[in-house]
């Protein structure tokens, strides 16, 4: 009986011990705009990940709008949670998620869209982990060049179509890079042609394309440049629609996710791929940085731009998109 009495307590013992244990894992947040967006599905996949890595519980919670999100923190806080990352539902949440943050002593990191305040000014005091917007517009330019010359097209019969979305900080930096790209490697500035797009979707695109395209109908070739892959999307089907054949049509755009139907087509249409940028590291990276500013007082870099993409195509997206947790 004495024994017994003793693995009792020795059991409830270690109970106690590992309750304690459990108790004490930090806890940090979060929060995304699209839950259910393969994008973020996989911020959250690699932010467990790294609380798996790292000892603390990630609390995941979706903010599609400002009420959500603003409450979003109160419950963070009630959990006893030390901080969070988000990507917030409208950059001009900024001010009053910082203030709400504050009121707790809630570290915050912003992750792919940066905060504005009331006058619409970056709030760049607000660590930052973005996908390095002039860098991949670069990008786009350098492989159509490249898959321009692959094709061997003349530069002289050859025209850049820039489907511009110039008010958007990401979107400017983007097509001005991705312009910018192409003059370095010697493409003509006359021949680049820019059409503003009133909404950075594919029948925004579509209605800019076309008046672009009757403006200019000696153009035999077309390369076409967009902030994403549906803006992209838009003037491939434009160019389609003015009967323009898939060989003298490369459009490349830029997210993958956005892409994965029209590159499953039996068939090459005009857009050729799409720059994968990676949800994996942002998630992984953006937690990480939280965990060793709350744990260990390590302040993040105001702006941590990651610059990992990936060129996507009828070849090789399935296999990418699969290394991603994309599909």
């Amino acid at each position: 009986m004495h024994k017994f009495t003793k693995v009792l307590a020795a059991i409830g013992l270690a109970t106690v011990m590992s309750q304690s244990a459990m108790a004490e894992n930090l806890k940090l947040g979060f929060l995304v705009k699209q839950p259910e967006e393969p994008w973020f599905q996989t911020e959250w996949k690699f932010a467990d990940q790294a609380g798996k890595d790292l000892g603390f519980d990630v609390i995941k919670i979706a903010v599609p709008d400002g009420e959500k999100t603003l409450n979003a923190i109160d419950s963070l806080a009630a959990s006893g949670a030390k901080g969070f990352v988000i990507c917030t539902p409208d950059p001009k949440l900024g001010p009053a998620i910082i203030a709400k943050a504050r009121s707790y002593d809630l570290k915050v990191i912003a992750v792919d869209d940066q905060f504005v305040n009331a006058k619409g000014e970056p709030m760049d005091t607000v660590p930052l982990v973005m996908m390095a917007a002039t860098k991949i517009g670069e990008r786009q330019g350098e492989e159509l060049w490249k898959e321009m010359n692959k094709r061997g097209w003349k530069v002289d019969e050859t025209g850049v179509m820039a489907i511009t979305a110039n008010e958007l900080d990401t979107a400017r930096r983007r097509t001005s890079g991705s312009m910018e790209a192409l003059k370095v490697a010697g493409f003509p500035e006359k021949q680049i042609y820019q059409v503003p797009t009133k909404s950075n979707d594919i029948p925004g695109a579509f209605d800019a394309a076309n008046s672009l395209l009757v403006q200019h109908p000696k153009v035999k070739n077309w390369l076409i440049i967009g902030m994403n892959d549906n803006t992209v999307l838009g003037g491939v089907r434009a160019t389609e629609g003015q009967g323009f054949k898939a060989p003298n049509v490369i459009g490349i755009g830029i997210n993958g996710v956005d892409a994965v139907n029209e590159l499953s087509k039996g068939q090459a249409t005009g857009f050729f791929g799409s720059l994968l940028p990676s949800p994996d590291v942002h998630g992984y990276k953006s937690i990480q940085m939280l965990n060793e500013w709350v744990t260990k007082g390590v302040e993040p870099q105001k702006f941590t731009e990651v610059t990992d993409v990936v060129l996507i195509t009828r070849e090789n997206f399935k296999e990418e998109l699969k290394k991603k947790g994309l599909m």
